[in-house]
């Protein structure tokens, strides 16, 4: 059987995507829950395909941040199927009544969510993707296209192969997930094309990737840039918890999008918040890059330049800024910050409610962990991505974002006098 072309594969998941959309959803909950089974029947040949591929990785060159983010073990095969039964068991997103009314003339006129339609996903390395794409889509009655690197194209291949065939087990289209299997840049820019049949872009990977898909199509695309996530620690912080805030949200996994990257401390409390500061980051292996405020008091470290505050660096790095007050902390997170995750550690309600009116970010966390921000916690099971954009969504990308909306009306012979 030869390999179907981009635009085959377009085509079918336009023909799914409307035979999915009144998909009840039973039928769709019973497709994640038979997406899990068929995962856990090829979990062996998973591990021993990603493992064939990890080392081809290291023989290329590959980083090791890469090679984490490609990496499967049996803790996170476990996990991607758990995220599969959590999207199972939320609410339905689709056919809810967002609003309503009778008119004076008793026409009938409600706003009901609805499926988006074809969901192109593009991303580097994470095979985690493949199953969180497919779950969220399937979920909220979208038909995916996965393209995935080609350092992970053996893996991702195979677990996309059985969760179609769990989906088409349980009564859904065959083209409801559908997976490019040709390596090369020429089908992406094939898939950029598709726009007669594809409804939203979402591309996962670096900044570099993302901005390649936004400028080179005409769909539109949700798209998650830069993390360069702050913590301001106000003067009446707890220290202790400040600390322990600080610690987990930049060293808890460096390498991803909501890790701290620049940390906002208080005059107030500077000369001996960062005293305890500077000693856990350095146990925790951190380099610290500061003002000229902050290397007064902590002389060892490097000096933080204009680009430090503009820098994602997802690695052991983080850059300090002593500030005057919570108005300036506000102004240099809408500045710098990407809009991704921010935080503040305070025991005031004003500043905290302060922080979280006037800071332009995504999330907003007040004393808790910038690492706290995403799907999981945030109850949605899995994601898709976390947007950076303002439209059509903002923020973690579950289900409910992967729906639009239409109006009916209802009459009775009604017509326009």
């Amino acid at each position: 059987m030869s390999t179907p072309t981009v635009q085959d594969i377009a085509r079918q998941s336009r023909v799914a995507a409307r035979q999915l959309s009144s998909a009840p959803e039973s039928l769709r909950n019973l497709a994640l829950a038979k997406m899990a089974d068929a995962l856990e029947s090829v979990k062996h040949q998973v591990l021993e395909i990603n493992a064939q591929e990890i080392i081809k990785a290291r023989d290329e060159g590959q980083s090791e941040a890469m090679i984490k983010r490609l990496s499967i073990d049996d803790k996170t095969f476990q996990y991607m199927q758990s995220r599969l039964k959590k999207v199972a068991q939320l609410p339905d997103p689709l056919n809810r009544i967002l609003a309503g009314h009778t008119n004076p003339e008793g026409l009938r006129v409600y706003k009901k969510s609805v499926p988006l339609g074809v969901i192109g996903i593009i991303y580097e390395s994470r095979p985690n993707v493949t199953t969180d794409a497919a779950s969220v889509c399937i979920k909220s009655g979208n038909a995916v296209i996965l393209r995935g690197g080609s350092e992970a194209l053996l893996t991702n291949t195979v677990l996309t192969d059985a969760m179609i065939a769990g989906a088409v087990n349980a009564g859904l289209p065959e083209h409801a997930i559908q997976i490019i299997r040709t390596p090369g840049h020429e089908a992406v820019g094939q898939l950029l094309e598709m726009d007669d049949y594809i409804d939203v872009l979402i591309p996962r990977g670096g900044k570099g990737l993302i901005k390649r898909i936004a400028e080179g199509t005409r769909i539109p695309v949700i798209k998650h840039y830069d993390g360069i996530c702050h913590l301001y620690i106000t003067a009446d912080a707890n220290p202790e918890q400040a600390v322990a805030i600080a610690i987990n949200s930049k060293c808890h996994s460096v390498q991803v999008c909501n890790a701290l990257e620049t940390l906002l401390v208080d005059q107030h409390c500077a000369e001996h918040l960062l005293s305890l500061l500077h000693m856990a980051m350095v146990s925790n292996k951190i380099e610290l890059r500061g003002c000229e405020q902050t290397q007064k008091l902590l002389p060892t470290i490097s000096p933080a330049t204009e680009e430090d505050w503009h820098t994602e660096y997802l690695a052991p790095i983080l850059s300090v800024k002593i500030v005057n007050d919570i108005d300036e902390a506000i102004d240099h997170i809408n500045h710098y910050g990407s809009g991704h995750t921010d935080g503040i550690v305070t025991q005031s309600l004003k500043l905290a409610r302060q922080f979280e009116e006037q800071v332009d970010s995504a999330s907003v966390m007040i004393n808790a962990s910038t690492r706290l921000s995403g799907g999981g916690d945030y109850g949605l099971g899995a994601v898709v991505g976390i947007s950076t954009d303002k439209l059509h969504v903002r923020g973690p990308v579950g289900p409910d974002e992967l729906t639009t909306y239409k109006w009916v009306a209802y009459g009775d012979g009604h017509l326009r006098n």
